[in-house]
């Protein structure tokens, strides 16, 4: 079998898996998404219980709700959230464009940042200033980013009044969105650069020590020639890998972000269908960041052969 018809049966088996475990895994939780939704104190009849039950599905055997529910998938129909009385792909679409305006910014210049500091970092460990770099990007690496996060807000913008304290906007403006989105981005750019540049730092360390860098100094060449002409292409390839998991999880990721800053993207939109057990919405959600990270891997193989000419002859 060829290698590419190899890698898209294997994709094909990952997306069946994933969607199924998707079906499965929001009815393993705790609790009923009817409870939740009419509240423990409601005293419903039992007609009515049996009615909201059939509008939702829910009166079906779990074998007839994993059929309709492919069914449903291969129709591009998310289905209908009671919780927010709209169509799953109608809350989605509201919600993910501002948790790409934040998080998309953010990984790109972290990528950017980070691998290119990190690459120096590594070339140039012994150095006392490249000690103490690398002292505060790992301060930053290790704090968790809600915790990094309250304090931006609490020093920025409570302390110093700089930038707004919640929400993606005030009046709509441009200038006004920017403000807003400003200090979230900055968190966010923050501790991707600090995982960049770890993880670069160390392959740039593990990679100079390697014949073909030996054989570049023989050649003549020296200090940044080397790391950037030979040492940097075979360095980049695990910051690849933490790229498409990046990118795969871009929906998700930002979700503590957007809790602290109160933003409803689709972190909060998530955060909030769980609370609820909104089932559909779940769904939806999960399904387009199973998409999303199957598409990055399949990005990340495509860079992997373009970057690294050993893939390619493989």
């Amino acid at each position: 079998m060829p290698l590419a018809a190899k890698k898209a049966a294997r994709y094909a088996v990952a997306f069946f898996l994933i969607i199924s475990l998707n079906f499965a895994i929001p009815r393993a939780m705790p609790g009923d998404p009817l409870t939740n939704l009419l509240g423990e104190d409601v005293d419903a009849a039992g007609s009515t219980i049996v009615e909201l039950r059939e509008k939702m599905g829910l009166d079906q055997p779990l074998h007839l709700q994993y059929l309709c529910y492919w069914r449903n998938i291969l129709c591009l129909d998310l289905g209908y959230s009671y919780h927010l009385h709209s169509p799953v792909s109608s809350a989605i679409l509201s919600r993910i464009r501002w948790t790409l305006l934040l998080s998309v910014p953010s990984l790109i210049l972290g990528a950017a940042i980070g691998t290119f500091f990190g690459a120096l970092a590594g070339w140039k460990r012994r150095e006392a200033v490249g000690k103490l770099e690398t002292a505060l990007v790992l301060t930053v690496f290790c704090t968790p980013p809600y915790f990094l996060s309250l304090l931006a807000l609490y020093v920025l913008s409570f302390y110093l009044g700089l930038f707004p304290l919640k929400g993606f906007y005030s009046s709509g403006s441009w200038l006004d969105i920017a403000h807003h989105f400003m200090l979230p981005v900055l968190v966010m750019t923050l501790f991707s650069a600090s995982r960049n540049y770890m993880i670069m730092r160390g392959s740039v360390i593990q990679e100079k020590a390697s014949l073909y860098a030996a054989y570049a100094r023989a050649k003549g060449l020296y200090g940044n020639q080397i790391l950037f002409r030979h040492i940097f292409k075979n360095a980049l390839l695990p910051i690849i890998t933490l790229l498409a998991l990046d990118f795969g999880f871009i929906l998700s990721g930002a979700l503590f972000i957007e809790i602290v800053f109160s933003m409803n993207g689709m972190g909060n939109l998530i955060y909030d269908a769980l609370l609820s057990r909104d089932y559909p919405v779940l769904q939806g959600s999960f399904l387009i960041i199973t998409v999303m990270v199957i598409a990055a891997n399949l990005l990340a193989d495509l860079l992997y052969s373009r970057v690294d000419p050993r893939v390619r002859w493989q």
